[in-house]
């Protein structure tokens, strides 16, 4: 196995943790964006007006997005198994 391999798995890897990453935190950015902004017009200082609705958006696009993002792990996996013959030899 050479190293341009060992980086190319490393680099696969990496893309697909940023894409599933993305995906999950996307969302919550905004929302807490938009309850940023809420809590500056209105003068509200409360901490845990941020945390809640982002952690439910959090969870809503994991159950969601949960079979798609689990799809995605498993196909990498299977591919990198498969392809361990082919590295080794």
């Amino acid at each position: 196995m050479t190293p341009e391999t060992v980086l190319t798995i490393g680099d696969k890897a990496l893309e697909l943790t940023i894409l599933l990453m993305g995906i999950l935190l996307g969302p919550a950015l905004a929302v807490g964006l938009l309850v940023s902004l809420f809590q500056a017009a209105t003068q509200i200082n409360e901490m845990t007006l941020s945390f809640i609705p982002k952690l439910l958006v959090t969870v809503a696009v994991l159950i969601l997005g949960g079979p798609w993002i689990l799809g995605q792990i498993t196909d990498y996996t299977i591919r990198l198994y498969q392809a361990i013959p082919g590295l080794i030899g």
